[in-house]
């Protein structure tokens, strides 16, 4: 081992020459050597302290009621801690009420400030009063004769295509009817461009007391919206997640997230499943998350399902009944499911029970098929007042709705009061005195592809569909 000698020089201790001899003077003995050891442990701490001040280093502070956390000090010292910022009460307060207007809902934005005492006295909240009742007396109210519905079916993943269009004898049929992720994301960045505002079907007419003639009666609603704004309905069809669709690519099932709101979740062949945006649910919900000023107070899409393969992708029907021995389990999932989506802002509808002509089929197989939805589908979603019909097959002409026509009367009598068919019409909207009716554009492959391929303009108000359509699709589609 390497020996190391500290102080010592020439031969040993510095005697002052030979031959001569001096008395040693005796020193302090041991409390010297302890004090200069003090004095130097003294020195080093103190440089460390003014280093550590020159580099910034905080001072302890006395105790505060905000908490610390070491998540992201960025120090070299993991157990140095920075301040979490907290919002106060009346910086939430103004925060929500600043996205009820982004919103629209001005009336409610102002209550919310309102009805606080600190938020109503201070000078931030007086501003955002003034300021939302000035929006509000800007705003216009919508024709609902000039409110447009467009639909989709279940969304093509951006990542499935190489299944979905694998060559399969389902590719035709997806093709045709689907809309591309892709193609989605573009249509709604397109139609909030150009102004488009999502609104409700009950936003646009709903029942009140009718004490003249009794019972109900169905009136236009107040929809107001700032100059140049245009509201618009959305819908999707068939949110069953069908069995035919499995080891294709798409979403398999609703599921609600760990936030509370309703996502996707997509399983694979190898048993594994995570969840993600695969769908037009969660899509919509993060686009309106980064745009709130696309939706009319909180205002989603409306989820039509069928139930001869179970509701949002749960074999629910009597049919698996032995079969799925979660059956009981994924009723009460639906369920759950449902009062998320309303509480969201969806809406929720009947695409019959098998998917069926109701404008073909015979009176008893209607009969026979709506009471399926009703018995079996109604109860799990707890109800719905709207139909979609599946393929578009309304059950009469152009012509209003009359009490002499007995499907529509079995319908009416069933509890739906709005009746959405497909229209190639921009717009086709028809209130009577029970009910509300309106026509739907399928923004799908089918579509997209005529316009661009023959030169037809169904789409132009909406968006361009040269910039639109997804060129990863076979062509030509038909």
């Amino acid at each position: 081992m390497d020996n190391y000698y500290f102080g010592r020089t020439g031969n040993n201790y510095g005697s002052y020459g030979s031959g001569s001899r001096r008395r040693r003077r005796r020193g302090p003995g041991p409390l010297l050597p302890l004090l200069l050891v003090l004095l130097l442990i003294l020195l080093i701490a103190g440089v460390a302290f003014g280093v550590k001040k020159l580099r910034g280093a905080k001072p302890d502070k006395p105790e505060s009621s905000v908490t610390e956390t070491a998540e992201g000090a960025g120090g070299e010292n993991p157990e140095e801690t920075v301040p979490e910022v907290t919002k106060t009460a009346l910086e939430e307060i103004m925060e929500k009420a600043e996205r009820l207007s982004l919103m629209y809902d001005y009336d409610e934005a102002i209550r919310l400030i309102s009805e606080n005492e600190e938020a109503s006295a201070s000078e931030e909240g007086k501003a955002a009063v003034a300021k939302y009742e000035e929006l509000k007396a800007a705003c216009v109210r919508q024709d609902i004769s000039q409110i447009t519905h467009v639909f989709f079916h279940i969304l093509i993943p951006e990542d499935s295509m190489d299944k979905v269009f694998d060559g399969d004898k389902e590719q035709r049929g997806y093709n045709l009817v689907m809309t591309t992720e892709t193609e989605f994301r573009r249509i709604l960045q397109s139609m909030y461009d150009r102004g488009f505002v999502l609104v409700r079907l009950h936003d646009m007419a709903y029942e009140v007391d009718d004490p003249e003639n009794g019972g109900k009666k169905m009136v236009e609603g107040d929809i107001m919206l700032p100059e140049g704004k245009k509201g618009f309905v959305m819908s999707q069809d068939d949110v069953c997640y069908y069995e035919y669709m499995e080891d294709d690519g798409f979403a398999n099932r609703l599921v609600i997230g760990e936030d509370g709101r309703v996502t996707t979740q997509r399983d694979y062949e190898d048993g594994t499943s995570d969840i993600g945006s695969y769908d037009l649910i969660p899509i919509l919900n993060d686009f309106i998350d980064e745009h709130p000023d696309f939706s009319y107070r909180g205002a989603k899409a409306v989820i039509a399902v069928t139930g001869y393969n179970g509701v949002f992708g749960y074999r629910t029907d009597t049919a698996y009944e032995g079969v799925n021995p979660n059956i009981e389990e994924d009723k009460k999932k639906v369920t759950e499911i449902a009062r998320a989506l309303r509480a969201d802002g969806w809406e929720l509808a009947s695409h019959s029970w098998g998917h069926r002509y109701y404008g073909q089929i015979s009176m008893s197989d209607l009969q026979a098929d709506n009471g399926k939805w009703q018995e079996r589908v109604a109860p799990l979603i707890e109800g719905s007042d709207i139909i979609i019909y599946a393929f578009g097959d309304d059950v009469a002409d152009w012509h209003p709705y009359k009490t002499e026509n007995e499907r529509f009367m079995l319908l009416w009598r069933s509890g739906f009061r709005y009746f959405c068919n497909v229209d190639s019409n921009r717009v086709w909207v028809q209130k009577g005195n029970d009910y509300l009716r309106q026509g739907r554009r399928n923004l799908d492959g089918q579509r997209m592809w005529q316009d661009l391929s023959t030169g037809s303009d169904h789409l132009s108000d909406l968006f361009d569909v040269k910039e639109v359509f997804d060129q990863g699709r076979p062509t030509p589609v038909e």
